[in-house]
């Protein structure tokens, strides 16, 4: 479920600096801004790939994140690469996904377009309205002889039902294969949650909370999956002369990797002052009942990672989102429209189509300003009022 940018669509989530007709200087609000460690810290990082000349093939800050990452995960078959949606496309290879596959209609369309790519036919499954997460009872629903899989996503940091989509999996002999774009770092019940289903897939793109400019990873539940996990994103490399299997191209580069060192080493501060500022704007926005809000699953240590708002029908959002966008605050229509919408796919999910009608992104990010949030929040509960 690799992010995409606010306003247009493509992979970068940074606003035009230069300033609007009519808006005098300054810039937009975004709805997330990339954290970005110091310049010369970055360059330092740099002269060592130029010292070595060695910038991609598993150097160095490659192999050094990826442990890294694994240690700080708790998930010990994790394997980095080129971004997200890579990642989606090499688990479901690894796990000879074929045939139909069930799939939410409520995520980034990476989800369900990797599956297609893959040669599979995309199923879709409703979602609950409150976790905003796939249904066990619409997937249980949906399965068939053909139904070799479930590809589900952690929405907002918020995980599935993973007990409930287990016991499906194993009554029917299906994989799971989880979306956990936006689920770093996020435990539940005081496991990680990458420790669910057969693998989990991750982005690191720049929209998000741990980022390497653009990056992923995949994460197998056993040794034998990671193998071929690992294997599967190198060309079928095992050793430099010999083959394991089929593979592409899905390393991830030195220049890239020394970003997320950079990141990782301030992830705590990221995630603290996400929080900060969600706390900020769940005080604002408690006692407002035109102002609903996700239910975080019992037993979930969250992560921030977006600050999803859900109103009563679409004209009141879009009343929100213009009175924002008058004062250069820039929310934004995710996930939107329902992927069961698209033209290569057939299904209709009506409690995925009514939330996607009815829900804003505010803007989030690292060291937002308080007296930002603050702003947000007045001009959207003013709007509803």
């Amino acid at each position: 479920m690799t992010d995409a940018n606010a306003m247009t669509g493509t992979d970068s989530a940074q606003d035009d600096p230069r300033p609007l007709p009519g808006t005098g200087s300054g810039q937009d609000v975004p709805v997330t801004r990339t954290f970005l460690p110091p310049l010369e810290d970055y360059m330092r990082l740099l002269q060592h790939s130029w010292d070595r000349a060695w910038i991609t093939n598993h150097g160095p800050f490659c192999t050094g994140l990826e442990q890294r990452l694994r240690e700080h995960l708790d998930a010990p078959e994790l394997y980095v690469l080129c971004n997200g949606t890579v990642a989606l496309q090499i688990a479901i290879k690894a796990l000879d996904v074929k045939g139909e596959v069930i799939v939410t209609p409520f995520s980034y369309v990476a989800t369900v377009s990797s599956a297609a790519w893959e040669g599979c036919t995309p199923v879709f499954a409703d979602i609950e309205p409150g976790t905003m997460t796939i249904d066990p009872a619409a997937v249980e629903a949906a399965i068939t002889p053909r139904t070799t899989a479930i590809l589900a996503t952690h929405v907002f940091g918020n995980p599935c039902d993973v007990e409930a989509l287990q016991d499906i999996a194993e009554r029917h002999g299906l994989r799971i294969i989880y979306d956990g774009a936006h689920a770093f770092g996020v435990r539940y019940k005081g496991r990680p949650l990458l420790d669910h289903g057969d693998a989990t897939t991750l982005s690191f793109h720049a929209t998000k909370l741990f980022h390497t400019v653009e990056g992923g990873a995949v994460v197998g539940r056993t040794a034998a999956i990671g193998h071929r996990l690992s294997y599967m994103r190198n060309f079928g490399h095992d050793g430099p002369e010999a083959f394991q299997g089929i593979g592409i191209n899905g390393k991830m580069s030195e220049p890239h990797a020394a970003m997320g060192h950079l990141v990782l080493d301030q992830i705590d501060h990221i995630l603290a002052t996400r929080a900060a500022t969600c706390r900020t704007y769940d005080a604002h926005f408690e006692e407002v009942e035109a102002i609903g809000r996700m239910t975080l699953r019992a037993g979930t240590e969250h992560n921030h990672a977006y600050y999803p708002v859900l109103f009563k029908d679409e004209a009141r959002m879009l009343q929100v989102r213009d009175r924002l966008r008058a004062e250069r605050i820039q929310p934004r229509r995710y996930f939107y429209p329902s992927l069961d919408t698209l033209p290569y796919v057939d299904g209709h999910c009506s409690v995925s189509r009514d939330i996607s009608a009815r829900i804003l992104c505010l803007p989030l990010y690292a060291d937002m300003e308080a007296g930002l949030a603050e702003r947000i929040a007045g001009i959207v509960r003013k709007a509803v009022s």
